[in-house]
């Protein structure tokens, strides 16, 4: 008998439930009902997931959503390193695309939220002509098993050494959108 638990995606609780970023809590299959609480990891078709098992059951039963690379869809993580390689070329037309219509970008260096392709993409233009060529983020670690959330920890480089006091953490929620995967959301920490 298979029973199902739920898991519920975070949601910023200054924005409305109905943005698409706040996605609806989802069920996912589990082969105990509350008899072990033990998780373990497990991959299926590139993408890792924490799933609860029965001790004495071994066999994970999970839904995922399609495969990326069967559906010509870009991976989130692909994504997100574009947007980077974007800023750090300057090349804002590049990243413009990327960034959904009805994006949410904060940095908590500001008192609000940019919201909107256009003012972030304008948010970009001025951070970009304010700095030198020579500052680029260079990514640390990011988070490659899912295909909506991401995160990212990362610094700034001058001339290709590290920047004192410049690491940094990025939270990136996106979805596809008319075929291509864009980001819906961003957090800089």
């Amino acid at each position: 008998m298979i029973h199902t638990f739920s898991i519920s995606y975070f949601c910023p609780p200054h924005l409305p439930k109905t943005l698409p970023i706040c996605p609806p809590t989802v069920t996912v299959p589990s082969t105990d009902f509350l008899a072990n609480n033990r998780t373990r990891k497990i991959t299926s078709n590139q993408i890792k997931k924490w799933v609860r098992q029965s001790s004495d059951n071994p066999t994970v039963m999970i839904t995922s959503p399609p495969d990326d690379v069967a559906t010509g869809i870009e991976s989130a993580s692909s994504v997100v390193r574009k947007f980077y390689q974007g800023i750090n070329r300057r090349d804002l037309a590049s990243v413009e695309p990327l960034i959904a219509n009805n994006c949410v970008y904060e940095d908590l260096v500001f008192p609000r939220p940019f919201v909107g392709r256009e003012a972030i993409v304008e948010f970009f233009k001025k951070f970009i002509d304010s700095i030198s060529t020579d500052l680029q983020f260079a990514i640390d670690d990011i988070s490659e098993e899912d295909t909506s959330a991401i995160g990212v920890t990362w610094h700034l480089e001058w001339n290709g050494k590290t920047f004192p006091f410049s690491k940094g953490c990025s939270f990136y929620r996106l979805e596809v959108i008319n075929g291509q995967r864009q980001i819906l959301w961003e957090r800089q920490c």
